[in-house]
């Protein structure tokens, strides 16, 4: 029995090993990777609280800032107010400002875009497909795509009014020399 002991523990041992290495190699290699500065931004298609579909290959040849808020957040409450004066101001400019919210209540959301005014399409991220496509994990967390449908700037945290327009004039200013 001390021979059979000896090489069942072996053969355990070897077992725990492959699974820890299949694993790893599953982790590292194999997961989705999220998007990076340069990488074109992953296409979604999410009902908005207008109860209009909106897809992100829609907006192909904008600059669009893809916003991820919640309620919750106060860094997201701190920054909304500053994404909707941009949102004004860039009105009718070639940029479109889009507000992912975490797929909270309805009525909770509803109540948060009447108290800050927010004109800009609010949209649901159901199941948190999206986000996990996005490999947001903060809140907020921002993407600038380009009108290339590329990302161009990641920002995680709150933003402030004058590092959203610096972002928007230099994406449009940048996409006005490229069609030069």
């Amino acid at each position: 029995m001390g021979k059979n002991k000896k090489w069942i523990q072996i053969a355990i041992f070897a077992v725990i090993v492959v699974i820890g290495a299949l694993t790893l190699i599953s982790n590292v290699f194999l997961s989705d990777k999220k998007p990076v500065v340069g990488s074109k931004a992953p296409d979604f298609t999410l009902l908005g609280l207008d109860g209009k579909t909106h897809k992100l290959s829609d907006y192909k040849g904008k600059v669009v800032v893809v916003n991820y808020w919640g309620t919750f957040c106060e860094p997201c409450r701190d920054e909304m107010p500053a994404l909707e004066r941009q949102h004004a101001k860039w009105a009718g400019k070639n940029v479109e400002i889009l507000g992912l919210n975490l797929d909270e209540p309805r009525v909770a959301v509803e109540n948060f875009i009447n108290q800050y005014k927010v004109t800009f399409p609010i949209l649901f991220d159901k199941n948190e497909e999206n986000r996990k496509k996005y490999g947001v994990s903060q809140y907020p967390t921002t993407f600038f795509i380009g009108p290339d449908g590329k990302i161009a700037v990641i920002r995680i945290g709150q933003m402030d009014e004058p590092f959203i327009e610096q972002t928007l004039t230099t994406l449009l200013k940048t996409t006005a020399e490229i069609k030069s």
